[in-house]
């Protein structure tokens, strides 16, 4: 059935038996697709029907379909036109995890960091109606989880102010990436508790359309039962609230039921929610069966990881500091923070997709003594920025943040990389900034971490299997730590570049060159005794996985030549001001010459450029 599915109107010559069996061919086919390659995978089995039924009620890409987030797009890949390359999902030039414009005219937007669909929306409505636009309809997919988000509500409350043209279908699973946690989740559960809402909707319309002529008063009256209903099953009527026409829930695993409720609300003015009730993970056993994130994906904390690391540091802290908590938007497993959440429940809070409220948070708690610990990716501190330079370091309250996946990260592509945090939270004054080079490494700076009260810590990391090293191979507080010797040419390397640089050395040894290597570790305040032993070397490597430009090499040469003197010749190696495609990390930092070999050619070009300068 699936190879019959070349684009979307193929869907609206089956039958029932057929979709359903469609349906059931889709989903083995994702699981098959994501244990090869990685991925989301709960999610995308969860919305299985829904984006059957979004293509045969509407015409993509005539009708713009937005993703929020992009994650829950497989299904919308495949029956695009994409199912043979469906193979290279997340590879190096294959198809992205997310939907992406450069991929296909049915992706209107890359969007991989939730909450931003609505906002999307309302542009592209305001565009469609103005006397420029071409009168296309737009549709926008956005899970609970999303709905957390505080831009989320800033477009919900500007499409109802606007009476912007917009179907948005409310993908609701009760799920992020862990369970849904907002007041508004609790009020959809209500809902999706009470199968008795939907029937007396129906039993209400049923009456409303015998009583009343077809026309827009019986339009009226159905909206005016329907509403007499959520007055007693949802006495908060949110989305009437915000001037957003309210229908559902529907059966979201029902393509007959989301199809008709898709076309109806298609022949409504205004915006309108279809409140779509899924499961995350359906059909699947071993994602029904997970309790946390319903295989929201397949990539959990690893032994020997960073992660990991982090994870054992803060629950040993934890245990003699009564004063430790900490926060997560929406990710206690992927996060490391699951574990310390059963230990110290009444000491981890959730706040659900919401960065710039956990950011503050944080900084409310350590207004109040605690000592907040915020795990989050890198990447999406990006949306914290304003908060943590204003809300935490404008008061220099000790707030710790443990950014994972920092440096390039791989399969999930450009919105993924944490390539920003270094460059930015390096110019918040006051930031001191760790970023570790093994697994002990890690341990030792959020110890000292805890040990600074006057401002804000960032420790960063990478998604990578962390080296296991001696004690004495471990530094102390902010400072450098000197790994080795020499008089050709010195390298400061930045976390997990010391790997490399180590090899480098060991390469550039063999060809005559003596290389001395700092292990930066904190890279901000920069260590002043590393900055003049460097300075006495003819040539100065940095290697950083972040920003080149404005980024923690630029830093170190502009330091550098301000010590006097004729000084160093520098080169700083890291990550071009650029979005990075998606691919192996591995192969990533190769093709960026970030590895050993790249060291080692640019130390040679050095000696090549000093010995024609002498």
């Amino acid at each position: 059935m699936l190879e019959q599915i070349t684009c979307p109107a193929d869907l609206r010559r089956l039958s029932t038996s057929e979709l359903k069996k469609l349906s059931q061919e889709i989903r083995t086919f994702i699981v098959d697709a994501v244990e090869a390659n990685g991925g989301h995978l709960g999610s995308n089995l969860g919305v299985v029907e829904l984006t059957i039924a979004l293509h045969r009620a509407f015409d993509s890409p005539r009708d713009i379909l937005l993703w929020d987030t992009g994650h829950q797009s497989y299904v919308h890949k495949i029956l695009t036109g994409r199912t043979e390359d469906f193979n290279s999902l997340r590879k190096a030039s294959g198809l992205s995890g997310y939907p992406s414009r450069a991929e296909s005219e049915h992706d209107w937007i890359e969007n991989s960091h939730a909450s931003t669909a609505l906002s999307y929306a309302f542009g592209i409505a305001a565009a469609q109606s103005s006397d420029l636009g071409e009168g296309r309809r737009v549709i926008a997919v956005v899970g609970d989880g999303a709905l957390t988000g505080g831009m989320a509500f800033e477009g919900l409350n500007n499409l109802g102010h606007a009476g912007s043209n917009v179907i948005i279908i409310l993908n609701d699973n009760g799920r992020s990436y862990a369970p849904t946690i907002s007041r508004l989740s609790d009020s959809l559960k209500r809902l999706r508790n009470n199968p008795r809402y939907l029937e007396q909707q129906e039993k209400l319309e049923k009456k409303v359309k015998n009583i009343l002529p077809f026309g827009e008063s019986v339009e009226k009256a159905i909206e005016a039962a329907k509403a007499a209903v959520r007055e007693i099953w949802d006495p908060t009527s949110f989305f009437e609230n915000l001037g957003l026409r309210y229908n559902g829930p529907f059966d979201g695993h029902n393509v007959e039921e989301l199809e008709r409720a898709f076309r109806n609300a298609a022949d409504f003015d205004g915006p309108t929610v279809v409140h779509v009730l899924t499961e995350k993970g359906h059909g699947y056993g071993p994602a029904e069966n997970d309790p946390i994130k319903r295989l929201h994906d397949i990539g959990n904390p690893k032994p020997g990881s960073y992660t990991a690391a982090f994870t054992e540091a803060l629950i040993k802290e934890a245990e003699s500091r009564q004063d430790v908590v900490a926060i997560t938007a929406a990710m206690p497993d992927s996060t490391g923070l699951l574990p310390f959440s059963e230990r110290y429940p009444d000491r981890f809070f959730d706040v659900g997709i919401a960065e710039q409220h956990a950011t503050t948070a944080a900084a409310g708690m350590a207004m109040s003594g605690l000592r907040p610990v915020v795990a989050i990716y890198a990447t999406f501190l990006n949306r914290a920025f304003d908060q943590v330079a204003f809300d935490v370091g404008l008061h220099e309250l000790p707030v710790i943040f443990c950014l994972d996946r920092a440096g390039i990260t791989g399969p999930d592509g450009a919105s993924h990389h944490g390539l920003l945090d270094m460059m930015l939270m390096s110019k918040i004054p006051g930031m001191t900034i760790f970023a570790p080079s093994s697994y002990q490494e890690l341990q030792q700076m959020f110890h000292d971490a805890l040990d600074i009260s006057d401002g804000p810590v960032c420790i960063r990391y990478p998604r990578t299997p962390a080296p296991t090293v001696h004690e004495k191979e471990v530094g102390k507080g902010t400072q450098a730590r000197k790994v080795q010797d020499g008089h050709d040419a010195c390298i400061l390397a930045i976390g997990k570049m010391l790997e490399p640089a180590k090899e480098a050395a060991k390469a550039l040894e063999a060809k005559g060159i003596q290389c001395g290597i700092w292990d930066v570790r904190c890279v901000a305040p920069l260590d002043i005794a590393m900055l003049e032993d460097a300075h006495r070397y003819p040539a100065v490597i940095t290697i950083e996985d972040g920003i080149t430009e404005g980024g923690i090499g630029a830093t170190i040469q502009n330091k550098l030549s301000k010590l006097g003197g004729r000084g160093p010749m520098v080169r700083t190696m890291g990550i071009p001001s650029a979005y990075v495609p998606q691919g192996n990390a591995d192969d990533i930092l190769s093709q960026l010459g970030l590895d050993s070999e790249g060291i080692v050619k640019v130390v040679l070009s050095l000696q090549e450029d000093l010995q024609g300068n002498n």
